[in-house]
C-alpha cells in the first residue's frame, strides 16, 4: 500500500482491553520514575534517546528529559494516579541553569518549549507557581517568536503553546499578546505551497525543508493556532481557518478510504511515514478540535490508515510510537463520538503496554521520557481509561 511503509509496523496484539491492567502499568510507570529519581542525576539516558552515543550529562528538556517525566508524573498525580510532584520543586528551580547547559552548544537556540528553557520553565510553575517563573516564561516566549525553524520543537509555535497554558490557566491578557504576537510573525512567514494554499519552510539543523507535520511543519503550526482560536478577532479567526483547511486539503494524498500526508512537500518525492512527528496521526491530533465540516471525511480517512498500518514497530512513545499513534483514535473519538474510535484507542494501549514491558526487559531500564517513553505512555494509558484526547503540553488543561 503506497501510504504505509509496512516493514514501519507490526500486527496488532489480541489482548482485550483490561482497564486494571492499564492501571497496574500507570502505578508501575509513576513509582519507577519516583525509585529512579536522583536530585544530582535526576533519570539515567536511555541508548535509544542518545541515539547510540553515550550520553555526558542526564537529558533536562520537556521533550525526553527530567522537565517531561516530571510533568508526566504530576498528570498522573492530578488524576489520583500518581504522588504529589513537590519533592521535585528544587529540582526544577535549578534544572533551569543545568538546561541551558545541555542546549546551548547545540546552536539551535535555548527558549524551545519541548527541548529548551520554555518548557523547562512552563513545568516548574505548574508544580510550584510563582511571580519570578511567570517572569522568566514570558521573556522567552517573547524571545522566541522569531526563530527561523517555524516549527513545534524549536520555533515559535512551540512556546506559543506555553503562552496559550499560562493564559489558560492564570486568564492574564499578557499571555495572549504574546500567543497574538507569535502568531503575526508566523502569518509573516507564510509562503505559497500547492493549488493556493499557504504553508511554511524550516531552517532546521543547518538546510531548509517544507515539512508538513506535527513534529516539525505545518501541522505542528497549525495545532497551535487552532488551540488559541478564541483569541483572534472573527475575522483574524476566520482567515485562519480558511489558511489551515485549504492547506490540509491541497496536501493531503488519498487512496480510497485512506489518507496520508507526506513528511514535506517536494512534489514528484515519494515517501510516507504513519507516526505522530510525520503523517497522518499527527493532521489529525493537531486539526481535530477545529470545527469546520470540511475536514471530517479526510480526518477520518486518516484515522482509516493508522488503524490499517498497525503499531509502530519502533516502541510505545508518543512522538514515534504505538501511543502517539493511538492518540489519532482518542481525537476522533472526541470528534464523533462514533465509540469505534474509543475501542480502536484501547486496543492500541494494549499493544502499548506489552511493548513497554518487552523493552523495560530488554535493556534493563525503563525509558524516562514524555515523548519517547514510558512516562507518555502512561500518560496515554489515562487518557484511555478516560476517554479523553489531552496531549500532554499541546492540549487545554484543567486550570491549577
Amino acid at each position: 500500500m503506497r501510504l504505509i511503509e509496512p516493514d514501519r509496523h507490526e500486527g496488532l496484539s489480541a489482548q482485550r482491553w483490561d482497564e486494571r491492567a492499564a492501571r497496574r502499568t500507570i502505578e508501575t510507570i509513576a513509582r519507577d520514575c519516583e525509585d529512579r529519581f536522583s536530585p544530582d542525576d535526576l533519570w539515567p539516558p536511555h541508548p535509544l534517546d542518545a541515539e547510540g552515543e553515550p550520553a555526558s550529562a542526564p537529558f533536562t528538556m520537556l521533550y525526553m528529559g527530567a522537565a517531561g517525566v516530571i510533568w508526566a508524573v504530576d498528570s498522573l498525580a492530578r488524576r489520583g494516579l500518581a504522588r504529589s510532584t513537590e519533592q521535585f520543586a528544587p529540582t526544577l528551580a535549578a534544572l533551569e541553569a543545568r538546561n541551558l547547559a545541555q542546549v546551548e552548544p547545540w546552536g539551535y537556540g535555548v527558549e524551545s518549549f519541548l527541548m529548551g528553557r520554555s518548557g523547562v520553565l512552563l513545568t516548574h510553575y505548574r508544580v510550584r507557581p510563582s511571580r519570578e517563573v511567570a517572569e522568566r516564561l514570558g521573556q522567552s516566549i517573547a524571545a522566541n517568536a522569531e526563530h527561523p525553524s517555524r516549527e513545534l520543537l524549536w520555533g515559535a509555535p512551540g512556546t506559543m503553546h506555553a503562552a496559550l497554558a499560562m493564559h489558560e490557566w492564570t486568564g492574564e491578557e499578557r499571555w495572549a499578546e504574546l500567543f497574538r504576537t507569535s502568531a503575526k510573525a508566523l502569518e509573516d512567514s507564510l509562503i505559497e505551497g500547492p493549488e493556493g494554499c499557504r504553508l511554511w519552510d524550516q531552517d532546521l539543523y543547518g538546510h531548509r525543508a517544507t515539512y508538513l507535520g506535527a513534529g516539525h511543519g505545518f501541522a505542528g503550526n497549525a495545532g497551535a493556532i487552532v488551540r488559541g482560536l478564541a483569541l483572534f478577532s472573527s475575522y483574524e479567526r476566520a482567515e485562519w481557518i480558511e489558511r489551515i483547511v485549504t492547506t490540509a486539503l491541497a496536501t493531503v494524498t488519498r487512496d480510497g478510504a485512506l489518507a496520508n500526508w507526506a513528511p514535506s512537500w517536494l512534489p514528484g518525492r515519494p515517501g510516507f511515514l504513519v507516526q505522530w512527528c510525520h503523517g497522518a496521526p499527527g493532521f489529525v491530533t493537531s486539526l481535530a478540535t477545529l470545527g469546520d465540516s470540511r475536514l471530517d471525511d479526510v480526518l477520518i480517512a486518516a484515522g482509516e490508515l493508522v488503524w490499517t498500518a498497525g503499531p509502530l514497530t519502533k516502541g510505545a512513545g508518543l512522538c514515534h510510537g504505538t501511543a502517539g499513534n493511538g492518540y489519532t483514535f482518542l481525537k476522533l473519538y472526541r470528534r464523533t463520538r462514533d465509540e469505534r474510535w474509543l475501542d480502536r484507542a484501547r486496543a492500541f494501549a494494549m499493544h502499548a503496554i506489552a511493548q513497554c514491558e518487552q523493552h523495560a526487559a530488554t535493556y534493563g531500564m525503563r525509558r524516562y521520557s514524555l515523548y519517547t517513553g514510558d512516562p507518555g505512555v502512561a500518560i496515554y494509558l489515562m487518557q484511555c481509561i478516560d476517554g479523553a484526547h489531552k496531549w500532554p503540553g499541546l492540549d487545554q488543561e484543567t486550570p491549577r
